[in-house]
């Protein structure tokens, strides 16, 4: 628990850092533009179909006549575009946190490889294309969960709790191999995600709930649809900046759980192998980490 602590402390000083704030600006330029493209191109026709899809559904009929039955008759005229902010919100997020981790989370890292973690020596068991490939099939798995449970996000109290556990999950997953990928072995990595999955799953729900702050202020309010490709820009910032914090909590802990793991690891390999030094095959053996 003290070690969840400290690296959100160090976190939180870092992601103010003035380096980390403009580390923002680029993935968030790359997201405003495309998603303002795709609201440009694409709003009103998404809005069409899908009310052409609820036109399908005798449950929407129901609900058009419940609103007239209450003076509300016109309100039925925003729920195709609420339908399409729901959907697009998950979409938002996870092409904002897989390009932010293509792009800024090796930046995030190598600020932390300069400062506090310079000594920890760099066994490199990933790389920047199995970083992608991780994530990609990981984001994949997220986006087939998201779907199956989109029904569920409509009924409270599944709206709050589901998209945390969700975000929470895939950052757990994406960020835990990008924050060991440079510094670990895949041996490495394997045993701290192992042995630290559930502190690993609380900061992922923890920044998760932090990256619900903007979903709730999108979604909850039928005046953002109007003007939803406008706030979406701001959010997309908020997003990235989230992701700064997540990356750079994650970063600390799993790092510091690496420095913790190789120095309870030395005295074992300095009693096994003496002062022999490796043996034939063998790589150097590990440096005594102050």
């Amino acid at each position: 628990m003290s070690g969840l602590f400290d690296s959100f402390v160090r976190a939180v000083g870092t992601a103010f850092h003035p380096r980390m704030l403009l580390l923002t600006l680029f993935p968030f330029a790359l997201a405003a533009l495309g998603w303002l493209a795709v609201f440009w191109f694409g709003w009103e026709y998404a809005v069409a179909f899908v009310a052409s899809m609820l036109d399908r559904f005798s449950f929407a009929s129901h609900l058009y006549a419940l609103f007239g039955s209450i003076g509300l008759a016109t309100a039925h005229a925003v729920v195709a575009p609420f339908v399409v902010v729901v959907l697009a919100i998950p979409l938002m997020v996870v092409s904002v946190l897989v390009l932010f981790a293509a792009t800024a989370m090796p930046l995030v890292l190598r600020h932390l490889s300069r400062g506090r973690f310079a000594l920890l020596e760099k066994r490199r068991g990933g790389s920047w294309f199995g970083s992608l490939a991780h994530s990609l099939f990981v984001t994949l798995v997220c986006l087939v969960l998201t779907v199956i449970t989109i029904p569920l996000w409509l009924i409270p109290p599944f709206f709050a709790i589901l998209p945390p556990l969700l975000w929470g999950w895939l950052s757990y997953r994406v960020m835990s191999y990008d924050a060991l990928a440079d510094h670990a072995s895949r041996d490495e990595r394997r045993l701290i995600v192992r042995k630290h999955r559930w502190s690993l799953l609380a900061i992922g729900i923890f920044t998760g709930l932090l990256g619900s702050v903007p979903t709730f202020v999108l979604a909850s309010s039928m005046v953002v649809i109007v003007l939803f490709p406008v706030v979406a820009v701001g959010a997309v910032w908020l997003y990235i900046f989230i992701f700064v914090f997540s990356a750079l909590w994650f970063g600390h802990y799993c790092l510091h759980a690496l420095q913790q793991l190789r120095h309870t690891a030395e005295p074992s390999l300095m009693h096994d192998g003496g002062s022999s030094g490796p043996g034939p095959g063998e790589g150097p053996a590990p440096r005594l980490l102050p």
